[in-house]
């Protein structure tokens, strides 16, 4: 469903057209008859979790959490 207006009634009635479009309306704004704008409604877009894509991509020495030496230690003081 969808609804023209102009500008004028736009701004006059914005709160109410905020809760039409919350409703799933499109409102179509309108100067000289023309239409300049389009008020939808935001959809929240949800990115899945995909667990395992790295698998077998990454590879970790067996002594990766073993401490470091002295010698490096000190580079970081």
């Amino acid at each position: 469903m969808y609804k023209i207006v102009n500008i004028y009634e736009a701004k006059t009635h914005l709160s109410k057209l905020i809760t039409e479009v919350i409703g799933g309306a499109e409102i179509f704004i309108t100067k000289a008859g023309k239409p300049v704008a389009k008020i939808v409604s935001l959809k929240e877009e949800k990115t899945k979790i995909k667990f395992g894509i790295m698998k077998g991509k990454i590879n970790l020495s067996k002594d990766f959490d073993e401490p470091l030496l002295q010698e490096v230690i000190n580079l970081f003081l």
